[in-house]
């Protein structure tokens, strides 16, 4: 008979997914609802996430909505106590909700640098408190936290994101390391460019800071285009593989890894190159003078 202390992969078991209701979030929680997951898809657009709840109904598989601002510590908690009531258990939370606010720092106010923070660091933070003590205390669990490329290496013209992912991947691995004897596991994923609304305009609730003519815009989607965005259900398949593995660090695109090998093998060569795309990117923008 299995023991109640065993995590489960990903049959039976149970999952939160904060930001479950659009882009990489909801084709997670739909990628684990048909590998057998009871999927609980926490955000604040709960008519998106009802739909998407009622879809895995429809498909046999267990869903629910539940509308919550990870900004709010308490809410989160009280989403997790009541989760393990009803179910008896949490074996994972991914903590995925995210904005992207963009733009070159001197666009930026406090109130941007607030918010950012707010939803993409104490947001991670707010997850992993409210799961990490119920995950010790059954002897099992797995937090799997979203950050981004933009954690792993330099991000010019998106410092603010950059900043809150670097956040994320610190936490991930730290955790990680201090829980090993709990018996909770630790992941935390780095998505390269994936064909979601964040990627072009910051989401619903994120936004750019910059005003593009028609044609920049045109030019940004071409550019973006040439790092061929992994479709989000394609990313829900291989991350779970490599989140069923226990993998720390989970970086997909694969490519991708050369850039972040790059900037580990020498972080001042890294700083280089990410300097001269993002000069490439503004020239090819008419945002400065070439030459």
């Amino acid at each position: 008979m299995e023991s109640i202390k065993t995590i489960r992969t990903f049959d039976r078991a149970t999952a939160i997914v904060t930001g479950g209701a659009s882009g990489i979030g909801r084709a997670i929680a739909e990628e684990l609802a048909k590998r057998g997951c009871e999927v609980v898809l926490a955000d604040l657009q709960i008519e998106l996430a009802e739909e998407v709840a009622s879809k895995i109904h429809a498909s046999g598989g267990k869903a629910e909505a539940v509308k919550i601002d990870v900004t709010d510590f308490y809410a989160l908690e009280q989403l997790v106590q009541e989760t393990v009531k009803r179910t008896g258990r949490l074996d994972y939370i991914f903590n995925n909700a995210g904005i992207v606010i963009g733009g070159n720092v001197n666009h930026y106010g406090i109130e941007d640098w607030n918010e950012i923070v707010d939803v993409n660091l104490r947001g991670v933070i707010s997850g992993v408190q409210a799961a990490y003590k119920v995950m010790m205390a059954q002897g099992f669990g797995h937090i799997v936290n979203t950050a981004s490329l933009a954690g792993l290496m330099p991000s010019p013209g998106n410092v603010a994101y950059a900043t809150t992912k670097h956040g994320v991947v610190g936490l991930s691995k730290s955790l990680r390391a201090e829980a090993t004897q709990t018996g909770v596991r630790v992941s935390v994923l780095c998505p390269g460019f994936v064909r979601t609304a964040i990627l072009e305009r910051g989401g619903k609730y994120g936004r750019i800071l910059m005003d593009f003519s028609p044609e920049q815009e045109r030019r940004i989607l071409e550019i973006l285009e040439k790092f061929k965005p992994m479709a989000p259900n394609i990313f829900a398949k291989k991350a779970l593989e490599l989140v069923a593995k226990n993998k720390a660090i989970v970086v997909l695109p694969s490519w991708w890894k050369l850039f972040w090998w790059i900037h580990r093998l020498s972080p001042s060569l890294g700083i280089f190159l990410a300097q001269r795309r993002f000069q490439d990117f503004q020239e090819k923008l008419g945002m400065v003078q070439s030459g």
